[in-house]
């Protein structure tokens, strides 16, 4: 009876070895496997230090496609400033530039420094949404009290995807003042 036991017991150890070390090889593939979806643009992000302005080009402007943009806008939990799109939502044709206001107010008696950050939904649409002009290339300053008019000139690129009929453009403003004061 102890040959028996001392048989499971040996079976149960190679098993737990062999889990552990495919756990092991599971972990260690998840880079290059994270870079791969990356870099076929499964995974986006539209991060500051990755937002680019892309000089303006000649498109051939599709009239038969139309794509509905929508514009949201968020302020995280501790920016005290108002913030909006002059528009909720835009219908354009692919390879037409469009120019769409967004106004932020400082709400305070200081000044404030804010960055704006975009995302997108679905993601992918990033690739293909190309701003020209956008308040969201740099910090932006705002006096006390201080209301601006911030321009966003875009084009979404012909070559996008007939699948794609809305696309969903998101700024979240953060109040970076602390974060200057400390430089």
């Amino acid at each position: 009876m102890s040959d028996n036991v001392s048989k499971k017991n040996i079976k149960l150890a190679r098993t737990l070895l062999l889990v552990a070390v495919a756990m092991f090889g599971f972990g260690y593939a998840l880079v290059p496997i994270y870079d791969v979806l990356c870099e076929w643009k499964w995974i986006e992000r539209d991060r500051p230090d990755d937002i680019k302005k892309v000089p303006e080009v000649a498109y051939k402007v599709d009239l038969n496609r139309e794509i509905t943009v929508e514009f949201m806008t968020t302020l995280n939990e501790s920016t005290p400033m108002e913030f909006h799109a002059e528009k909720k939502q835009l219908k354009v044709h692919p390879g037409e530039y469009y120019t769409v206001n967004f106004y932020a107010t400082n709400k305070t008696d200081k000044d404030l420094l804010a960055r704006a950050i975009a995302s997108f939904s679905p993601a992918v649409i990033s690739t293909y949404f190309e701003k020209t002009e956008c308040f969201c290339f740099s910090e932006q300053t705002f006096k006390a009290r201080e209301t601006k008019t911030l321009p966003m000139r875009f084009v979404i690129n012909p070559e996008i995807p007939e699948q794609y009929k809305t696309i969903t453009l998101s700024y979240t403003f953060f109040d970076n003042t602390e974060k200057s004061v400390k430089k």
